[in-house]
């Protein structure tokens, strides 16, 4: 079994990241089928949007409970890019609501501050690995990868941030807990080292 699922939610922007998948593994689906859960290798949450909208859609397919389960008692890989990583905290402050997450990483997701720069923050920024990971190999520190977002994750535990980036202010670009990892940045978007980083996390 080395099937990679890449979630459907309805989080747009997933073109690019089944295309990059595939560079390195070509059993890749893109499927919301609880079926499917049972029978992949790693998971894959994708995705631009509000938190509300997307805990909402996983709930409504069952998703919800069925990732953190594979995550949690069955120890599979799970990948959150952008909104799929900001799901993976306890709670998100969006659209003045609170919700709360997949609490995958303990943490909360808060807007950025949007002084002296405006928000979102778009393009290219330098990420700086403050951790050694498996995830980083062949990447060196402070690279630049693409980005673009509002809101920024707030680790309750600082030793799962494990690479930062400055935009108005510091914020962590990486999370990880033990099989769980979720980035900031768009890796499908980043060229090499994007691409660099999606291979390691499909060869764990």
């Amino acid at each position: 079994m080395n099937k990679i699922l890449v979630i459907d939610y309805n989080a747009g922007n997933v073109d690019s990241v089944i295309k990059a998948v595939k560079i390195f593994n070509s059993n890749v689906i893109f499927s919301k089928n609880l079926a499917d859960l049972d029978n992949c290798s790693k998971i894959i949450l994708p995705g631009q949007g509000t938190y509300d909208v997307a805990i909402k859609e996983l709930k409504e397919n069952g998703l919800y409970e069925k990732i953190i389960y594979k995550t949690n008692k069955e120890n599979i890989p799970i990948l959150g890019i952008c909104l799929g990583m900001q799901i993976l905290s306890s709670f998100g402050y969006e659209n003045n609501l609170k919700t709360t997450g997949l609490n995958l990483i303990p943490g909360k997701v808060i807007k950025l501050k949007d002084n002296p720069s405006k928000l979102p923050h778009i393009g290219w920024t330098s990420v700086k690995f403050v951790k050694t990971d498996k995830i980083f190999k062949d990447i060196d520190s402070e690279k630049d990868f693409y980005f673009i977002h509002s809101y920024k994750y707030i680790a309750l535990d600082k030793k799962n941030t494990i690479a930062s980036s400055f935009y108005n202010e510091n914020f962590s670009s990486i999370v990880k807990y033990e099989n769980v990892y979720g980035v900031q940045f768009h890796p499908e978007k980043s060229l090499g080292n994007g691409l660099k980083l999606i291979e390691n996390f499909l060869n764990l």
